[in-house]
């Protein structure tokens, strides 16, 4: 019997203080971001060995998530979300789809907004 599984891990809701945005103000002001990462690729030899070195260590994955949105200024949270979807899916090679989300807590808008959010996903060819 052939089986098809999916299985992913999800870091949600990881909180930055971070310096991206348009405007001047944003890269000397910074503002609250916060990120969700759902890694996919088959744990099952993981899971059924209770095996550590057969899956992915999100200890590590959120180190490189700080480091993507704490070390560089980008104008867009488009751009933050695309490198880091990207940069993991080279830095661990078991996954097979990486999506990451960024929110930007009260973005500079005319108006009351709890968050901009950009949404990206990628899967490894």
């Amino acid at each position: 019997m052939t089986r098809h599984t999916h299985s992913c891990v999800r870091l949600v809701n990881m909180v930055f203080y971070a310096h991206h945005g348009v405007l001047k103000e944003e890269h000397t002001v910074g503002a609250k971001y916060e990120v969700d990462a759902e890694l996919s690729f088959d744990f099952t030899d993981a899971a059924l060995n209770d095996d550590i070195t057969k899956t992915i260590n999100y200890g590590t994955v959120y180190k490189k998530i700080k480091e993507a949105l704490t070390f560089k200024k980008c104008f867009l949270i488009e751009a933050v979300a695309y490198e880091i979807a990207n940069d993991l899916l080279r830095d661990f090679p078991l996954l097979d789809k990486v999506a990451i989300n960024v929110r930007k807590r009260n973005p500079p808008v005319d108006g009351i907004c709890d968050y901009a959010e950009a949404d990206y996903s990628t899967t490894r060819t």
